[in-house]
């Protein structure tokens, strides 16, 4: 170890700030495709396959760049993640939150009790800009979420963007939080603990980052601050030094000196998606890098909880209100025109920025006003229930949400429950369009803004909803000042009408969504639409030729609000994609059966424009077209309407394509340019012929014949789009060898594919299958081997093969021992 070699104590600690913004739909609380990902359905599912699940499960290679073990980077380093991601995690990538959460265990016993997680606030609101009641609440709800997911109370909290004051300081110190983590250019003066002696100015990044530091609030209490290292950190993030782990590693350490007495804590703190999403491969370097040190005995890998308390602070320190590691300005980058942006776009301006913050400043006002006189006919405390609302946001289950309204208000009659849930959901949303990538970026009509936008879509709605007051044309007003750099784009105002206003929905419009998607879906008498639930109380389907007609009533309710309403519904379809859906809140059965009557005859004598009339004289404005679905139910439907002209599309090319390919080879052979059209058919074509040989595991030849064939006429490969189709073939394969592995007939048959795989013109992400197989190597080869299994050695052949396909070092596996990796 370092202390053997005589060195002075030396420790390492790599902080990952892991964090992604709340992509949902405010409406429905799911994030909807989003094309920009493909392969994958939206960026946190690209991020999560990049990121967070590599992290889970890093690779460590050997001499030969083979893998030799798979490690945990998140129970080596520190890290924070945010409560927003943690929840999609939870819903989406199961198998990632959880390998997070035991990591958190692991990281305990190896380091004195002492977990590897931070808490971070709520929904990443930058600290300094919120009121007080916002400022407690975004601690409140951080630290309770942290409680619910790890089942131990946070030491540190990460602070968005590390902007930082006193008052935010303070809060959380009053709620048990021992110590944060900021910039070294954040610290102002320090000096010795308990000392007499004055501050000595260490601002302009003088700080000793090797050191921790406390820092006396003005309410007399205190909290502890580490300054991590800039220049590594920068050099991270921004200077590829991830591209080798020996690099990383080299770098890591050489910042020890022999010159300081102290016990030296070397540390940094980037985006926690600098290893893999930002940096290819970065959880590998990071992997390696923390591997190499511990085994050359260089250093001890700590985290701050443990380095704290072998190492309590003995120097105390001012620091500079008001300023975070991301604006060299202090805090404008989200307030002002400042000067920081990407760098994306040279020549554009941010002078949107301060009339953005404006206008949300004045809806928050608004709202709060609002909130707490209602609020108070409701609640015994209404700002004491919003803090702990957050029980109901990690548990909506029916107990769970009458145990929040016994704890906080009276006997209350249904509408009345309804009312308090929906002004919680306008406070949440009134805090979640504080979220900071709002500003971040370098226009008003990027996807960022619009998203905070859309919160605050949202905030309006519930404002009319519960108070029959509509605020929106006064907030639009204040939103016209945030000009676009784009002039088609037009203002913060044109944003909101274009982007946000038609995804405004209400329990009409999902009774809508219900009428349309059931020509095309088999609903249960009751399901679930999102965050809504439907009881179908009465459906009649009609159908003459290509027309049909659905007449019904039912029963919808927000599973968020509890705003609940019976609904009838009539639905018109011409055919293709017109969709012609009225709906109405229920008047009772007699206008109801007057209706259905109407349209009923209307439809039996073929009157189909008679039916729309009528629907517009029993509906009136609420009408709904295919339009107004939400996004994922909409392309399913478009793609099942489109299915027919897509069958003929590919008819067609497939017929170019075949018909002419001997004279379209004549003609290239005599050196004459090949027709775009007929590379455009071949293109279609072989593409659509290799994703569906991929997918079905066709043979080594045949999928050789097709890509002979791009070679041959030089077209472009859906390298992307194959690559996902073969992966998902390969992992499906693998998962059935994993559930039977001494099956002989399976294991030779994914040898058979991973020979195909190394065969194909794209590099293929072979990340679970080589998890599956590093599970299989350490936990069950020896007991096949040793265990008398017949052909016992064609089997060791075949898994022996199969690993050298995936780059596996099979000896080093072994050598792990039972399980794998132990520290």
């Amino acid at each position: 170890t370092y202390r053997a070699l005589g060195m002075k104590e030396r420790y390492l600690c790599i902080h990952g700030h892991f964090y992604q913004p709340p992509r949902e739909n405010p409406w429905i609380e799911a994030i909807e495709i989003q094309d920009e990902a493909y392969p994958y359905h939206d960026w946190n599912e690209l991020i999560t396959a990049e990121c967070y699940a590599p992290n889970s499960l890093s690779r460590i290679l050997d001499d030969e760049g083979r893998i030799r073990d798979i490690v945990s980077n998140y129970s080596k380093i520190s890290f924070d993640m945010g409560p927003t991601l943690l929840s999609w995690l939870e819903r989406h990538a199961p198998d990632a939150y959880e390998a997070v959460l035991e990591a958190d265990r692991q990281s305990i016993k190896w380091r004195s009790g002492h977990g590897a997680a931070m808490a971070q606030c709520y929904n990443h609101m930058i600290m300094p800009l919120a009121n007080r009641r916002d400022k407690q609440t975004q601690i409140l709800w951080g630290i309770r979420d942290f409680n619910h997911r790890f089942k131990r109370d946070p030491e540190g909290m990460w602070l968005p963007e590390t902007a930082v004051d006193l008052e935010t300081l303070d809060i959380m110190a009053a709620e048990g939080v021992k110590f944060t983590v900021l910039a070294q250019d954040q610290a102002k003066g320090v000096k010795p603990e308990g000392g007499d002696e004055t501050f000595r100015d260490v601002s302009g990044g003088g700080i000793d980052p090797t050191k921790s530091y406390i820092l006396r609030l003005p309410s007399g209490r205190q909290i502890c601050i580490f300054f991590y290292n800039g220049a590594v950190s920068q050099a991270v993030a921004f200077e590829n030094l991830l591209k080798s782990g020996e690099d990383f590693a080299n770098r890591l350490t050489s910042v020890f000196s022999d010159e300081r007495e102290h016990a030296q804590l070397m540390h940094i703190a980037t985006d926690g998606e600098s290893y893999g999403h930002h940096h290819r491969f970065g959880d590998m370097a990071l992997a390696y890098a923390l591997d190499s040190i511990e085994q050359r005995g260089e250093a001890r890998i700590t985290n701050y909880g443990e380095f704290l308390e072998m190492h309590p602070a003995a120097f105390e320190v001012e620091i500079i209100e008001r300023t975070a590691w991301s604006c060299i300005h202090g805090i404008g980058r989200w307030k002002e025109d400042c000067g920081c942006s990407t760098g994306a776009n040279p020549g554009w301006n941010q002078h949107w920025r301060a009339p953005l913050r404006e206008a949300l400043d004045w809806l928050r006002d608004e709202v709060s006003e609002l909130f707490e006189k209602k609020g108070l006919e409701i609640f015994n405390y209404p700002w004491k229930a919003r803090d702990r609302y957050i029980d109901v946001i990690l548990d909506r289950s029916d107990e769970n949400v009458r145990k929040f309204l016994d704890s906080n208000t009276g006997d209350l009659e249904f509408a009345d429950i309804n009312t308090a849930m929906s002004l919680m959901e306008m406070e949440r949303h009134a805090m979640l369009m504080y979220t900071s990538c709002g500003w971040f970026f370098d226009d008003i009509s990027g996807i960022e803004a619009e998203q905070i936008l859309r919160y605050a879509g949202r905030v309006i709605q519930l404002v009319k909803h519960v108070f029959h007051k509509d605020i929106e044309a006064e907030f639009l007003d204040r939103l016209r000042g945030s000009k676009s750099n784009i002039a088609i784009k037009g203002s913060g105002a044109d944003v909101y009408l274009k982007k946000v206003k038609h995804q405004v929905v209400s329990l009409l419009k999902v009774v809508a969504h219900f009428a349309i998607s059931s020509l095309f879906e088999d609903y249960p008498e009751q399901t679930s639409i999102y965050s809504y639930k439907i009881e179908t109380l009465d459906y009649n389907l009609m159908q003459s030729a290509k027309t049909e007609l659905v007449l019904g009533r039912c029963n919808a309710l927000s599973e968020v609000t509890l705003n609940s309403r019976e609904i009838s519904f009539a639905l018109l379809h011409l055919g293709d994609h017109d969709f012609n859906c009225g709906v109405r809140v229920f008047k009772g059965q007699q206008a109801y059966d007057a209706m259905k009557g109407e349209i009923t005859e209307a439809f039996e004598q073929g009157s189909f424009a008679d039916i729309v009339r009528l629907i517009d004289t029993h509906f009136g404005t609420n009408r709904f077209t295919l339009f107004d679905l939400f996004r994922d139910e909409q392309r399913k439907i478009l793609d099942t309407l489109t299915k027919e002209t897509m069958d003929s599309f590919e008819d067609s090319y497939r017929r170019l394509f075949e018909e002419n390919r001997i004279l379209m080879g004549f003609i290239k052979e005599v050196g004459n340019p090949v027709p775009n059209a007929f590379l455009t058919a071949a293109e279609y074509t072989l593409n659509l012929d290799l994703k569906r040989m991929l997918k079905a595991e066709a043979q080594a030849e045949d999928i050789q014949s097709v890509l002979e064939e791009f070679e041959r006429w030089e077209l472009d490969m859906d390298a992307v789009g194959l690559e996902f189709t073969f992966r998902r073939t390969l992992e499906r394969e693998m998962q059935a060898l994993e559930e039977t592995p001494t099956n002989l007939e399976k294991l030779t048959n994914m040898d058979r594919l991973m020979a195909i795989a190394l065969g194909m013109p794209f590099t293929l992400n072979l990340w679970m299958m080589q998890n599956l197989y590093f599970k299989l190597a350490t936990t069950l080869y020896r007991s096949v081997v040793e265990g008398g299994m017949e052909d016992v050695d064609v089997w060791q052949m075949a898994f022996k093969s199969l690993g050298d396909k995936l780059n596996m070092n099979l000896d080093a596996l072994l050598a792990l021992g039972v399980g794998g990796h132990e520290q």
